[in-house]
């Protein structure tokens, strides 16, 4: 470890110094004032900028750099448009390029062509640095829409709005027009001209994928929207009614092998459900969404996950738009809520908005099935009871200042023998530019039925409190932060996700960052850190002591590369560890249709089913690519395995292969084949009976158009294969399910 650790610093060293010069800065850090003027003209939206009303408005020039470079001169010449009229705001963009030829744009479905050329607009129609919207166009009319919430310093791109674009490469670059209605975005209502925060936006990937926009960013201040400009202007406009009728219909058709690997495939029968999503601006701040029957189905596979030698619950990420719409404004510092808990709901209601100078969030969903996690200090365990409850969901912040806030949190649910209740307050203090302190405490209580309680040795009435408090300072150079966290034994948030309780837990690091100078170095960007954090259960026995290092380093085709190692001391079931690990990743993107990623473990690891020390080894990677403009191949495998005092406990294999043919921007073929090997030594198991192999795979087949996020029509194909051993008998891969779904959706907009 001592060498690892002085191989960093003498990486670092290299770096450190030429690092170092790029200090002057080219671009001035000032923020712009702009006026937007109606239009009595026709807008139409075709990627050509010859409407009168491009003729007269405002020119607005990408002035900086701002990342990779540092507030400097951009590489290429970029101007923006806006006008408006009383339904919409029209936004166009004439991306110059010096090299049309290199622009890099592929036909793809709608929030997926982050990796392309493209360009936009950011829009805080609130004009208080904390909430925006985002409007992005690839040079071939591909939309993508996301939220930025400047509080919590995050990116939702599950935001969907009905909005229209238009994309076109010419001769001297690209142009991108947009339309997008009042109707899909929220502001205040006013007789009086408002002022909105704005900033215009272009990634150029070429070797570096560079960042353009309007202005300078300071990168000593650690806000966004606080930076942006401002656009006046806007006057008569109104959100209007806002409401949104999307009744769907969806109908499958599965069969079962019951008794695998025996028997045959059952058939369940055809399943035909019709639904209702409804949507009401109850005011221009205010969003009400409801559900009647909803289908809250998912089209998109989870990633493979591995549940092999882990000691808590996986976490999948939510993908349902009922939950997806608004979901930034439940986060918190602690998660105590967590959308996938809900499984198959009857109804869902859920309102969003501002009042005042306060954000409210709420839903209330019925569920057919009770799904629970059962945290420990070392484990938790995850079952579902086949009972129905209703949980409902409060969350309410309040402005504090410019840049701080306050906020509340209720969660409940409720069912036949079954209760949980979380209460709690939370504060997000942003003190300096640089320098944050946020802070949750929660409190629970619950009522289990008596057969969870035996089965999983929990308390049939449980009480307790749980809580955070996290400094962080974030600056050009430097990133520290400190960490403390404090959950009892019997805390239960059972509408988050909070697998682990009975422990306290610090941490403590920091990290510096260099940046090379364009035209100089190699290299755009470098890492140095580390960090030490040590985990306790409530009684003060060690749960886990961590000393960790790492360094990283950015450069051409988009490279990046981290090394990180360090030492942990860890118990488990009584016994103490002492462990070292290293682990690496590595990326590459030697051009815009191909990319790249290996990474890496080698690493003590303590063995989860029989309570001993092992040598782990994984080894992962993959690729992106791009055939032409209109079709995709992903490929991604992973092996892992763990060797113990008398051999090999276990080897697992898994890939993916995922294919996409996108016939234009709103039609869409896509394929699926997800396959999982594992083998196991059942001599080396002491306590569990464990299969010597078990394999899995896992295709689907969809056929998606999108006439935009809520007209949709899908049609399409899954299935599960089984293999490996099965009461003591070796069985090939056998079918143990298929599913043909298809699904219609409508949006009416009034």
């Amino acid at each position: 470890m001592k060498a690892f650790l002085g191989a960093l610093l003498a990486l670092a060293s290299s770096l450190a110094l030429p690092a170092l010069a790029q200090e002057a800065q080219k671009v001035p850090i000032k923020a712009k004032q702009y006026r937007v003027a109606a239009t009595s003209e026709a807008v139409k939206i075709d990627g050509v900028l010859d409407d009168a009303a491009w003729k007269t408005a405002q020119p607005m020039e990408f002035d900086a750099e701002t990342s990779p470079g540092d507030n400097i001169k951009p590489p290429a010449r970029t101007v923006g448009y806006m006008t408006y009229d009383s339904k919409n705001l029209y936004v166009a963009i004439h991306a110059y390029d010096p090299d049309p030829k290199a622009i890099r744009a592929h036909i793809t479905d709608r929030d997926s062509a982050f990796s392309d050329d493209f360009t936009g607009v950011v829009l805080d129609t609130f004009n208080d640095n904390r909430r925006a919207f985002e409007f992005f166009v690839n040079p071939l009319g591909v939309q993508m829409d996301l939220i930025q919430d400047d509080t919590n310093r995050n990116e939702d791109s599950s935001w969907d709005a009905i909005w229209n674009t238009a994309g076109r490469i010419t001769d001297d670059g690209y142009i991108v027009e947009m339309a997008i209605p009042f109707t899909s975005i929220r502001f205040p209502k006013s007789n009086e001209e408002q002022t909105w925060g704005v900033d215009m936006v272009r990634i150029y990937p070429r070797s570096s994928r560079r960042r353009l926009g309007l202005q300078g960013q300071d990168r000593n201040r650690n806000c966004y929207l606080c930076q942006s400009s401002r656009v006046t202007g806007f006057t008569g406009i109104t959100p209007g009614r806002d409401v949104e009728l999307d009744p769907t219909i969806t109908a499958q058709h599965t069969s079962t092998r019951e008794d695998f690997p025996g028997g045959g495939l059952s058939s369940g029968g055809a399943d035909v459900d019709a639904g209702l999503t409804a949507r009401w601006g109850i005011t221009p701040n205010l969003t009400l969404n409801a559900a009647l029957n909803p289908d809250f189905s998912q089209i998109e596979a989870d990633a493979v996950q591995l549940d092999i030698n882990t000691q808590f619950a996986l976490f999948f990420n939510e993908k349902r738009p009922f939950f997806l719409e608004g979901s930034d404004f439940f986060q918190s510092p602690l998660q105590a809520v967590y959308t996938r808990t809900v499984a198959d709901p009857r109804f869902g209601l859920k309102t969003t908005g501002r009042i005042g100078g306060s954000t409210i969030g709420a839903y209330i969903v019925e569920d057919e099935v009770t799904n629970l996690i059962i945290p420990g200090p070392q484990g938790s365990e995850v079952t579902s009871l086949e009972q129905k409850n209703r949980a409902g969901v409060f969350r309410y912040r309040f402005n504090v200042g410019e840049t701080s806030s306050i906020g509340a949190m209720l969660t409940t649910r409720d069912g036949d023998g079954y209760n949980n209740r979380v209460l709690g307050i939370d504060g997000n203090f942003r003190i300096t530019t640089k320098d944050t302190i946020t802070g949750q405490l929660l409190g629970s209580r619950g009522q289990y039925p008596a057969f969870v309680a035996a089965e999983f040795d929990q308390p049939g009435k449980t009480s307790d409190i749980g809580g955070r408090l996290e400094y962080r300072h974030n600056s050009k150079h430097w990133f520290w932060s400190a960490r403390y966290e404090d959950l009892g034994d019997e805390f239960r948030a059972d509408s988050g996700f909070i697998p682990q309780v009975g422990y306290r837990h610090a941490n403590g690091g920091a990290e510096y960052s260099g940046y090379g100078e364009q035209g100089k170095n190699w290299y755009t960007r470098w890492w140095l850190g580390g960090d030490y954090d040590w985990t306790h259960e409530q009684n003060g026995r060690l749960l886990e002591e961590e000393t960790e290092a790492w360094v990283a380093v950015q450069g051409p085709m988009q490279t990046f590369a981290q090394l990180d190692g360090g030492t942990r001391k860890q118990q488990y079931n009584g016994v103490s560890f002492d462990e070292k690990f290293l682990n690496w990743n590595g990326e590459i993107r030697p051009t815009g249709d191909f990319y790249i990623f290996l990474n890496g473990k080698f690493a003590d690891q303590i063995d989860f089913a029989n309570t001993q020390l092992g040598d782990r080894f994984n080894i992962g990677g993959g690729i992106r690519w791009n055939i032409g403009k209109h079709a995709s191949v992903d490929i991604d495998h992973s092996y892992d395995d763990l060797d113990v005092e008398g051999g090999k406990l276990f080897a697992a294999r898994v890939t993916q292969l995922r294919t996409v043919y996108q016939f234009n921007i709103r039609m869409f073929a896509r394929a699926i084949l997800q396959y999982t090997d594992i083998t196991r030594n059942p001599a080396l198991y002491r306590f569990d009976e464990v299969p010597a192999r078990s394999k899995r795979v896992f295709p689907q087949l969809l056929f998606s158009y999108k006439l935009n996020p809520q007209t949709v029509f899908f049609a399409g194909y899954s299935g599960t294969r089984l293999g490996g051993e099965f009461d003591g008998v070796d069985v090939g891969l056998t079918e143990a399910d298929r599913t043909f779904f298809v699904k219609l959706g409508y949006a009416w907009l009034f």
